[in-house]
């Protein structure tokens, strides 16, 4: 147990790996958020994510229906380890209330008491202040805590100690349903389901566990056997675990490379992988014999279903954990879990043919992987997927004007020596993100107001098109819609500058004849390709002379806090596309990071960087030199984000 500052017994403090502000924001209609803890990893009180209540009466939860819904959202290894209220009365009572929500919640939810400790936290809405009471484990006294800390560095503590294991699961199982019974269908779906998972101790069935594939293509793994199993230790949230007889091979054996390099990336996840197979041959037949079918006639006329589940869960894990114990204690009650989930959406709509898919994601703001269930018969964009991404963000605390919880946010599990590159449209290689290499922009007390998001740098030249002196405008257009694309807004391709002009066409903006020339185009057009094919609006500034742009530093601010798209400067025949701003309110000093779509070399970032094609830029340089031109009349397009999950 850590000690508090003072070095009293019995006095602990409170780590936090989320930031106070994702208590707080965005606002809840519930004051209470359930705290999320890893006590077979992390140490004790500490708090690596916080969850919101959908189902709450004000501070007066609906544990049931919470429970449910937490059980299939939350990967085995993490556990509820307390709760906060916000506000409340302003006394020490409030911390005790929470603490006794978080124990019964988790009873809920695992079916019996914590073992580890757990903590009740009050937190004022106005002052951010915060008291908490905690308990030892296994305790039902409280006392007050001394100390919070926040963790800098939250990534670090949760990987390097721990690892994801996950395991994918496809069952088809036979659902005989008497013509005269459909009444008990749901009884015998659960029945057909117990029976199940009663077998995944079997000793005939067998685990292959593969660690991710390292840089030089190796890749560890072992066979268990369902004998070489534990289920002695099985309570929830112990760290102490029985040794197992059969094979003490950890965690860490496959992770061969260093522990802090594990991809968590949406590109590029790493996790032990671990896959079910039964072996009904063994210790069932004699040997030299003929395997024998049975037959069971039905009592009474019967249908058959054929229940399709694809189960696919992570659990997080000690990295010096041994593998059967993970296996035994985290795995497989991972798949019960899920089951039951499935099970409750399949029941309800058993005629139906619900098909369930389990995706995995680690959302921006969010340190824990989250599973999700999503019926794939819906489309994303259809009303009752939006409608349950909504509660899930709600759930999670975020922000409710982006894409985070898509099929195509979803996490990919790969190799560690295996990293995914952007492509263009024809399979040539694309930039991303090149302004992370830049150097400060040099103004003396300034506020960086950046990009916010992923996008593709397209230039002149870029995928074998000769656009040299006309196509800088469509090339700042590409990026802009690579942002949308990559942020999740759209599966729509990057159009070539042949859809472009096609667009322009079709809406009547321009003639037939426009369709593959050289003409240029402007930031009206752009505006209305991209409310054409994204549904995206825009706003636009006008400048008369570059000299004024500055004095829309602190409107591209704004727009850069608050929306985070490219913007596209025109003036002239030049178009650039703009990441950021860096601005000094009290002295007017500006500058503007732009990335130059009239680069015609090849996609080297340290040439690019070097050369100044992405980089800070002032509207006057030291030298008395202009960037923007002087007698040009400039837009700029400043795409707005839409507001949607």
């Amino acid at each position: 147990m850590e000690a508090s500052a003072d070095g009293s017994r019995g006095r602990w403090a409170l780590r936090f790996l989320c930031p106070k502000r994702s208590l707080l924001s965005p606002p809840s209609a519930s004051p209470l958020r359930w705290l999320i803890g890893a006590p077979r990893v992390l140490p004790p009180f500490t708090i690596a994510a916080a969850l919101r209540p959908l189902h709450a009466d004000g501070a007066a939860p609906d544990l049931p229906r919470e429970a449910d819904e937490i059980r299939g959202l939350l990967p085995r290894g993490f556990d509820i380890v307390g709760a906060l209220l916000v506000g409340g009365e302003g006394s020490d009572a409030d911390a005790g209330r929470a603490l006794e929500l978080a124990r019964s919640l988790r009873e809920r939810l695992l079916g019996a008491a914590a073992s580890h400790g757990m903590v009740g936290v009050r937190m004022d809405a106005a002052s951010g202040e915060i008291r908490f009471v905690a308990s030892e484990s296994g305790g039902t006294g409280a006392v007050e805590g001394v100390e919070i800390v926040w963790e800098d560095e939250p990534g670090m503590l949760l990987w390097e100690k721990g690892c994801l294991l996950r395991c994918e699961l496809p069952l088809k199982l036979p659902l005989y349903v008497p013509a005269d019974e459909i009444s008990g269908i749901e009884e015998r779906f659960s029945s057909l389901l117990e029976s199940t998972f009663a077998k995944l101790s079997d000793p005939h069935v067998l685990y292959l566990v593969e660690g991710p594939i390292a840089s030089n293509e190796s890749r560890h793994s072992i066979i268990l056997h369902g004998n070489d199993l534990s289920f002695d230790s099985h309570l929830p949230g112990n760290s102490k675990t029985k040794e197992c007889t059969t094979s003490s091979v950890s965690c860490s054996e496959f992770f061969p490379e260093k522990r802090y390099s594990l991809s968590l990336t949406r590109e590029n996840a790493d996790a032990i992988e671990i896959t079910v197979l039964s072996n009904q041959s063994v210790g069932s037949l004699k040997p030299g014999t003929a395997p024998v079918v049975d037959y069971f006639p039905a009592p009474a006329p019967a249908s058959l279903r054929v229940i399709n589940l694809k189960l696919d869960i992570l659990c997080y894990s000690p990295i010096d954990l041994p593998v059967p114990v993970a296996v035994s204690e985290l795995v497989i009650p991972g798949l019960a879990d899920q089951t039951s989930v499935m099970k409750k959406i399949i029941a309800s709509e058993i005629t139906q043919q619900a098909q369930l898919c389990p995706y995995h994601f680690i959302p921006l703001g969010l340190h824990i992987p989250v599973t999700t269930i999503y019926d794939t018969r819906y489309g994303e964009i259809e009303e009752k997927q939006s409608e349950l991404r909504k509660e899930l963000h709600i759930r999670l605390g975020l922000p409710l004007d982006r894409p985070l919880l898509r099929i195509s946010n979803a996490l990919t599990f790969g190799g560690m020596g295996k990293r995914v590159k952007s492509m263009s449209r024809n399979g040539s290689s694309l930039l991303r993100d090149v302004h992370r290499e830049i150097p400060s922009s040099g103004v003396s007390g300034g506020i960086m107001s950046l990009i916010d998001g992923s996008y593709e740098y397209y230039h002149y030249l870029h995928d074998g098109i000769d656009d040299n002196g006309w196509g800088c405008a469509y090339r700042s257009l590409q990026t802009i819609f690579s942002w949308y694309k990559l942020q999740q807004y759209s599966s729509i391709d990057v159009p070539s500058h042949r859809e472009i002009q096609q667009v322009l066409v079709e809406i009547g903006d321009k003639d037939p004849s426009f369709i593959g020339s050289r003409e240029w185009i402007g930031a009206i057009e752009l505006s209305f390709v991209l409310d054409k094919l994204l549904g995206v609006s825009c706003k636009i500034i006008n400048v008369r002379s570059g000299d004024e742009l500055p004095e829309k530093c602190r409107e591209l601010a704004r727009h850069f806090e608050t929306q985070g798209t490219p913007v596209m400067i025109g003036g002239g025949v030049l178009a650039y596309t703009l990441l950021g701003v860096d601005y000094n309110d009290a002295s007017g000093d500006c500058a503007f990071l732009i990335l130059d779509p009239h680069y015609t070399g090849t996609d080297d970032l340290k040439k690019i960087v070097n050369g100044g094609w992405c980089g800070w830029k002032k509207s006057v340089d030291s030298k008395g030199r202009s960037f923007f031109l002087k007698d040009k009349f400039y837009n700029l397009l400043l795409p707005q984000r839409p507001n949607m999950v």
